[in-house]
């Protein structure tokens, strides 16, 4: 089973440690039960349940079973999911990892991945930005990585700046925890100030659109070349880090390829980070980008599989930034299916879709699908960009020549197209 799932029918759980209260070692129990029931009805994953139920059996569930471990949390409006695996592939090294790799990164989440492996001595905790603040209070974490930060799902979580300002508030109420802290994002380099041991990473940032006023003062950020500053004294930090292309240097330790399986600039940056959190637990950049070049697959993203005699190769985007990141990665001999939903988990409000270079695709071949296929149709025709609609995204690999195709989707899209083609 992968590292930090739940334990799967006929396999024997993790032990729960003798110094683990008992209501907390009843609700971990329950919670397991609860897990696998949902799994044996074909309710879910257990990602979720479990953890929802340990938390109603015992409040300080998340508190207790925090403690007395490694604990990195992961956060940022993309490449949460990504980091947390590069970060538990690395940290396999060093012993046994809970992790939520399955990307349920709400409390309940975490707490599930907590109670699915009690026993691990470290743990790798991707968690929703809005949710960091209760989160790292009660698991108090050795590490909090910060990616960046964008707007995304402007119903739930509000303003990005909301965001900041919470995060940095959470920082300094953690005067143990290192923050390993994108500097080439002044709204996540304004959260990294706010710490007592922050590690400044040069990991790159294709979307500013959010980050034009400075975070502190509301006056205009200034760049130049990579540096960038504000008039109120707001600036770009000396990196301890920085990537460069596919190498990335360490002041004063070296430059190290970095040889990724996985594609794109984003991936590069993700792996930087994962880099440099390692680094404050003790693992040398050899050994954790070492761990990283077995990596070709996070959850589905970038699989190929085969529908109808076609390949398709699969990815996910599901903001103006990582649509960014994404667009670029698209084979330009491929046709493309676009598939956009509008659930709970992407967000009801779809105007994001306006803020996405979508002009990149004209000339090629395109299918706008999912639930809102026609608001998705109306911005590639401002966009002109020639395409059809097609609501059922396989149906719509089905109407394409024999050619292969890519399929980008946002994340309850994403997760349908998964389960239709057999990955969960």
């Amino acid at each position: 089973m992968s590292i930090g799932s739940p334990a799967r029918l006929g396999e024997r759980p993790a032990p729960v440690p003798h110094h683990i209260p008992v209501r907390t070692r009843l609700a971990v129990g329950a919670g397991r039960f609860a897990a696998t029931v949902s799994r044996r009805f074909g309710t879910g994953e257990g990602g979720v349940i479990g953890g929802r139920v340990a938390q109603v059996l015992d409040p300080g569930a998340l508190r207790r079973l925090g403690r007395d471990r490694t604990v990195v949390l992961v956060t940022g409006t993309n490449g949460k999911t990504t980091t947390a695996l590069m970060l538990s592939r690395i940290l396999e090294t060093l012993g046994t990892v809970a992790a939520n790799s399955d990307g349920a990164n709400m409390p309940d989440g975490v707490l599930a991945a907590l109670t699915a492996r009690p026993d691990a001595p470290l743990a790798v905790l991707e968690v929703d930005e809005h949710y960091v603040p209760a989160v790292a209070e009660q698991v108090r974490p050795a590490c909090l990585v910060v990616l960046n930060l964008s707007r995304d799902q402007l119903d739930r979580i509000g303003e990005v700046r909301s965001i900041e300002r919470a995060l940095r508030a959470a920082v300094s109420r953690l005067p143990d925890t290192a923050v390993i802290a994108n500097c080439d994002d002044p709204l996540v380099t304004s959260v990294g100030l706010a710490s007592a041991k922050p590690a400044w990473v040069a990991a790159g940032q294709n979307w500013s659109a959010d980050a034009v006023a400075c975070a502190r003062c509301g006056q205009a950020v200034r760049h130049d070349g990579p540096d960038w500053h504000c008039a109120c004294g707001l600036t770009r930090p000396a990196p301890e880090w920085c990537l460069d292309g596919d190498t990335l240097e360490g002041a004063g330790i070296g430059r190290f390829p970095l040889g990724l399986r996985l594609p794109g600039r984003a991936n590069a940056a993700n792996a930087a980070m994962a880099v440099a959190a390692v680094a404050r637990l003790g693992v040398s950049p050899e050994v954790a980008i070492s761990r990283l070049r077995s990596i070709d697959d996070v959850a589905g993203r970038y699989r190929r599989a085969w529908v109808d005699g076609r390949a398709v190769r699969v990815l996910l985007a599901k903001n103006p930034a990582g649509w960014r990141e994404t667009l670029p990665l698209l084979d330009e001999r491929c046709p493309v299916v676009i598939a956009v939903n509008s659930r709970e988990a992407d967000g009801r409000d779809t105007s994001w879709l306006w803020d996405v270079p979508f002009e990149q695709l004209r000339g090629r071949k395109v299918v706008a699908a999912g639930e809102r296929a026609t608001d998705l149709a109306v911005r590639l025709t401002y966009a002109e960009v020639p395409h059809v609609i097609s609501p059922d995204p396989i149906a719509a690999i089905a109407g394409l020549g024999p050619e292969p195709v890519e399929l980008v989707a946002n994340y309850t899209a994403f997760r349908a197209v998964r389960l239709r083609l057999g990955d969960d």
